[in-house]
């Protein structure tokens, strides 16, 4: 019998809202922009009395290049986001010395779905920006609607 192998697929879509403003910063070797930010993500269900409930998820995730560039100049708390990437961990050393480990996204391709009006203020939808850089990763150094039209922008 053949030796099968498991099919590697790293692949994660999911819409939400930022918690708060996007942290952007440049990566301490080379200068790398670099971009975090936390969604909320709601669930609604029927618990076992048949009644609706709502569940939030939390997710971390983490944009590079351009797209970090992006981000920071689009995004703020509560903007509306759909984030398609691929799930990353990474460990580093806290002050205590003791190690942090987190799992988050790592964004491929991220669409605004607010739209910014004459007024600076946030609509319905802005933007579909695209990371074309896969291969960047933290050294342990560093701390962690309705869609009318798509834009989209290369990160090179």
């Amino acid at each position: 019998m053949a030796d099968l192998k498991m099919p590697e697929i790293n692949s994660v879509v999911i819409a939400g809202n930022l918690t708060k403003d996007p942290v952007f910063r440049q990566t301490n070797s080379g200068g790398t922009p670099v971009v975090n930010f936390s969604i909320a993500c709601n669930r609604r269900f029927r618990d076992s009395n048949h009644q609706w409930q709502e569940d939030v998820c939390y997710v971390g995730v983490v944009a590079w290049n351009k797209l970090a560039e992006s981000c920071r100049d689009n995004l703020r708390k509560s903007s509306a986001v759909l984030v398609d990437g691929e799930l990353q961990s990474r460990t580093w050393k806290a002050q205590d010395g003791s190690s942090r480990t987190v799992v988050e996204i790592k964004a491929r391709r991220i669409q605004f779905l607010n739209k910014k009006r004459k007024n600076g203020e946030d609509d319905e939808l802005d933007g579909f920006v695209e990371d074309d850089h896969h291969d960047h990763d933290l050294h342990a150094d560093e701390e962690p609607g309705h869609i009318y039209e798509y834009k989209y922008l290369s990160s090179d």
